[in-house]
């Protein structure tokens, strides 16, 4: 009789062991939890942000406030809905927990090097275990994983890259306290974005 896990099982118990982590809190960083993360292990989609904010802490959903409303305006041009989303891509981010507000007390807190290097090792566990076929970095942090962000965003923007098979597209941080998207001059980018996740939805099947 085989013991072998299924996928489902090996992501179910993958995400124990997310709500379960205490590395931050360990090392001294100021975190609030619990992990913010949604998806399912059939995800042909995954979409990788900074970290959550106080209101998808309080909702236990990731991209939940304003900066999500944004975004989902982008997918519905992309041809998905909310709902959709939601129920088929897998939804994460750079780091899980909340790091708290800025110092500034404008925005929230960028997760430091050492934070995003300890919660890196659950962002690869499902990379390895997912079927994935294309992958959206939001915002500069996550889109660093895959472009040179010394670039202008003007230069990542629009751009498709391929890897291992997966199809990665990048998009700007649809928060209020990013402003890059409001410029005029970089809407034709972000229109071309959306446009490469229109046709590769329509490709894929996604």
């Amino acid at each position: 009789m085989s013991t072998r896990l299924s996928k489902t099982e090996q992501l179910s118990a993958l995400h124990a062991q997310i709500k379960a982590c205490r590395l931050c809190a360990e090392q001294g960083f100021e975190i609030t939890g619990p992990p913010i993360f949604s998806g399912n292990a059939d995800a042909q989609v995954m979409l990788i942000g900074q970290a959550p904010g106080a209101t998808e802490v309080q909702h236990h959903r990731p991209f939940n406030f304003t900066s999500g409303t944004r975004l989902f305006k982008w997918l519905a041009q992309v041809g998905w809905s909310e709902e959709e989303f939601r129920a088929n891509a897998y939804m994460c981010a750079m780091t899980r927990c909340y790091p708290g507000k800025h110092a500034s007390g404008r925005g929230d807190r960028v997760p430091t090097l050492p934070e995003q290097a300890l919660c890196a090792r659950w962002r690869e566990a499902e990379l390895a275990l997912l079927d994935l076929k294309l992958i959206i970095p939001v915002g500069k942090l996550a889109i660093s994983l895959y472009f040179d962000v010394r670039q202008p965003l003007t230069e990542i923007i629009g751009q498709v890259l391929i890897q291992d098979g997966k199809f990665i597209v990048p998009l700007p941080h649809p928060s209020g306290a990013s402003t890059w998207y409001m410029q005029p001059a970089n809407k034709p980018y972000l229109e071309k974005a959306i446009g490469h996740l229109r046709d590769i939805k329509e490709e894929l099947n996604l």
